[in-house]
């Protein structure tokens, strides 16, 4: 059996990720009663969805094993937005790999709803779009259920859509249905006073360097792109700062890049991953059948020695 992580490649290497910290102009003059902007600060959060937002193929900085992901990189934005107000952020991640709209409907939102959050993220669809009798208005219609339920709350729901196919040749397919489906989002926020997360008209995930060498997951880069525009989405200003030992990091990093994702050969490509997932589909099986959330309870951010402690996800 190949190496998980070498199958889940993103394209930049642990050290380039940058730890986010806040520039010393605005340390200076962020104190709980001195805040910079006037807004929302958010002190709960819970992600729901599927792979993407489990964090596939965004390896955890210095481990071995675990993925970060999207979100909980915006959970570390918004906790250091929360602490300019002198408070923090609890979070969950529900999200597991290969659930659909009705397992977010059914079962992620009903435990979210538990937690009482300020902040809910939705991003699913994307494993329901590709079955062959999909329909995406009747899809849209069913999640518009969950969404009601989780506004009826009170909380916050940031809710995206789903990505352009045509970035991967072989998704090129489903990209009617999905621009389908993108259309009912837009109107289920209009209705439900929802935020949208725009991944549709986001040009740079047309860089291949955006994408795991699956070409069906974000890599790194891809999952910071994302995070950032979900902090900017939800009006969080937020820009990353590299310290020294950050930089010279980078530097290094450049004399030696990792080949991109498109680099992976076609064949290898479909040996690895495009012909194991026809499988999976035919079986009617999933990477995350008999899976639990990587963070099934909220929890504050352990930022000790200055430093982000994440959820740790399990390898696929």
């Amino acid at each position: 059996m190949s190496n998980p992580h070498r199958q889940c490649t993103s394209g930049e290497i642990a050290a380039t990720i940058v730890r986010w910290r806040l520039s010393p102009a605005l340390s200076r003059c962020a104190g709980p009663h001195n805040r910079p902007v006037s807004r929302t600060t958010f002190t709960r959060y819970v992600a729901l969805g599927d792979s993407l937002t489990e964090g596939l193929c965004d390896t955890l900085p210095g481990q071995t094993d675990g993925w970060l992901g999207w979100a909980d990189r915006l959970a570390g934005i918004l906790d250091g937005d929360a602490r300019l107000a002198g408070t923090s952020l609890e979070f969950a991640n529900l999200a597991v790999r290969g659930r659909r709209i009705a397992d977010v409907v059914d079962a992620q939102i009903p435990h979210a709803l538990e937690f009482g959050p300020d902040l809910v993220s939705v991003m699913i669809g994307g494993n329901d779009l590709m079955s062959p009798a999909a329909d995406p208005d009747a899809l849209a219609t069913r999640l518009e259920g969950g969404i009601r339920a989780l506004r009826a709350s009170g909380t916050t729901v940031l809710l995206a859509n789903i990505f352009d196919p045509q970035f991967a040749f072989f998704l090129k397919p489903f990209r009617g249905r999905a621009a389908v489906f993108n259309a009912n989002i837009w109107s289920i926020a209009r209705d439900q006073r929802a935020t949208v997360l725009d991944v549709w008209g986001v040009r740079e995930f047309r860089d291949p360097a955006m994408w795991a060498s699956d070409r069906v997951h974000l890599s790194a880069r891809g999952h910071r792109l994302l995070a950032a525009h979900a902090a900017h989405t939800l009006g969080v200003p937020y820009a990353e700062v590299r310290g020294p030992e950050s930089a010279a990091e980078s530097a290094a990093a450049a004399f030696a890049p990792p080949p991109p994702p498109d680099s992976v050969p076609f064949r290898t490509w479909l040996r690895v991953y495009a012909i194991p997932w026809v499988g999976r589909r035919l079986r009617h099986v999933s990477t995350g059948d008999g899976l639990g959330p990587k963070l099934p309870v909220p929890q504050r951010l352990d930022r000790g020695a200055g430093r982000q402690t994440w959820a740790v996800g399990r390898p696929h």
